[in-house]
């Protein structure tokens, strides 16, 4: 029997974030019933080591349809659908264990890049159409969303053809609220967020194009 379960995951917090909207966002999701699915809202750890082991258990205990991963993308302003991910981990920052990969492949011996399988140009429509602005995006870059995106696309769930892919999403307004309060934004802003509800809105469609659902 086909899995009646879509996997969106969230990191948690990291650096000097004390909030990270991709987590809050697959909380409200977890549960959700999505057509005939029901979405599995799970946290991913910002550890490069612990990254894989947790992204195979999951999709092992969890067998999706579909797998949406989620991230923050510091001063984007946008939704951003991530098209590629690279076998490459380079660290401008420290995961949350102290680790700083530099010119490190995230899966030694690994193809150079794998491609996201989501139906990117069809979500990036829904989402126009729906009012929420969205942008394609060459890469996820080189910290723990490229490592997540890369490592998803080289498990079973990927191999079994299930449809798996990255979002990178904004800032919340508090979060922006936060670093104009602090005076960051005026040292390297300006800082563009989206409300919860939105990227809520936004990460549901991206499932439900994703299932045929919509």
């Amino acid at each position: 029997m086909a899995s009646r379960i879509a996997l969106v995951t969230g990191f948690e917090p990291f650096g000097a974030h004390r909030m990270n909207p991709s987590l809050e966002v697959a909380k409200r999701l977890d549960g959700v019933e999505v057509g005939a699915h029901r979405v599995a809202g799970r946290v991913l750890p910002v550890a490069i080591e612990s990254l894989r082991p947790r992204l195979e258990t999951l999709v092992a205990e969890i067998d999706p349809a579909v797998v949406v991963s989620l991230g923050l993308a510091a001063g984007e302003p946008v939704i951003r659908l991530e098209r590629v991910g690279l076998n490459l981990a380079d660290f401008e920052i420290a995961d949350n264990e102290g680790a700083i990969a530099r010119d490190h492949p995230v899966e030694p011996g690994g193809p150079a890049a794998r491609g996201a399988t989501l139906p990117l140009r069809a979500i990036s429509e829904a989402l126009l159409g729906a009012g929420i602005p969205v942008r394609l995006s060459t890469t996820a870059r080189t910290y723990l969303g490229n490592a997540a995106l890369y490592t998803l696309l080289g498990t079973s769930a990927a191999e079994r053809g299930v449809p798996c892919g990255f979002v990178h999403l904004p800032y919340l307004p508090e979060q922006a609220a936060a670093l104009l309060g602090t005076g960051a934004a005026g040292e390297r802003g300006p800082w563009p967020s989206m409300s919860l509800a939105t990227m809520v809105e936004a990460v549901r469609i991206v499932v439900a194009v994703s299932l045929g659902r919509r």
